[in-house]
């Protein structure tokens, strides 16, 4: 009797293992993504909550990221250069008007502005153009990709995400991986907008960057803001030439 109670515990243990073996394989699988190295297109919009002008691109650019899915990634970096005028956007850091200045010189711009869309780092457009918008995408989506990103969590502790990279055939490129809150409902009690109830999607909460000289891996740590489950968030990746501004390559990574 005692043999065969033994014998059947012992089955039901290797049972329990085979299957967290199984759910941790699988839970894996789904934190793990590879870049389309056929057709894809970045859009970064630079924004801001304090912005009269803004929020049709912001509507904009919500809406190509349903229409294209899986082939067009939209970040929307918010600026801080119009919170003096009587509203601060939560989700404006100085580092992202640092970036669009990077791309004003790059462009030769006399000055920045919002709402401002550049696509794969080679075009840049009044942000709210959809005409434009879409030509330009068109144009980009029948390009051929040569750069691979491979994207899968490592760690996930509290509230910071570790995530690991791989990449190949880089050469003097950067390695951009941002953190992204999916949707956001504010309303704007002041400044130019004041009275509206604004919708943003794929807001840059974090960004980090890595200089690449050739076929790299490593991790990066980035930390989930405060009342934000990992639901609301994912990870967005590109790899960008360090001279010509031009994005090479894009992934994404749910987080599960």
């Amino acid at each position: 009797m005692n043999k065969l109670f033994i014998l059947f515990t012992a089955i039901f243990f290797l049972t329990m293992r085979a299957g967290l073996q199984w759910l941790a394989d699988k839970t894996m699988f789904q934190n793990a993504a590879v870049a389309d190295t056929t057709r894809f297109a970045v859009i970064e919009l630079f924004t801001s909550e304090g912005c009269s002008s803004c929020p049709p691109a912001d509507e904009l650019a919500a809406r190509i990221g349903r229409e294209f899915d899986q082939e067009v990634y939209v970040l929307a970096f918010h600026v801080d250069y119009w919170n003096y005028l009587g509203w601060k956007d939560a989700f404006s850091q100085p580092a992202f008007t640092s970036r669009q200045q990077k791309y004003g010189a790059h462009f030769k711009l006399n000055s920045i502005y919002t709402p401002q869309m550049i696509v794969n780092g080679k075009t840049e457009l009044v942000g709210s153009n959809e005409s434009l918008l879409r030509k330009t995408l068109k144009k980009e989506l029948e390009l051929s990709m040569t750069s691979v990103i491979h994207l899968s969590i490592d760690t996930i502790e509290k509230r910071n995400l570790t995530v690991a990279y791989k990449t190949e055939r880089t050469e003097n490129e950067i390695l951009h991986i941002a953190l992204v809150q999916r949707q956001a409902v504010t309303n704007v009690q002041r400044g130019e907008n004041a009275g509206r109830q604004l919708h943003h999607v794929n807001i840059v909460r974090e960004l980090k960057s890595v200089l690449l000289h050739g076929p790299a891996s490593g991790t990066i740590r980035l930390t989930i803001p405060d009342r934000l489950s990992s639901n609301e968030v994912a990870v967005i990746a590109f790899t960008q030439d360090e001279n010509s501004m031009a994005i090479t390559g894009a992934g994404e990574l749910a987080i599960k």
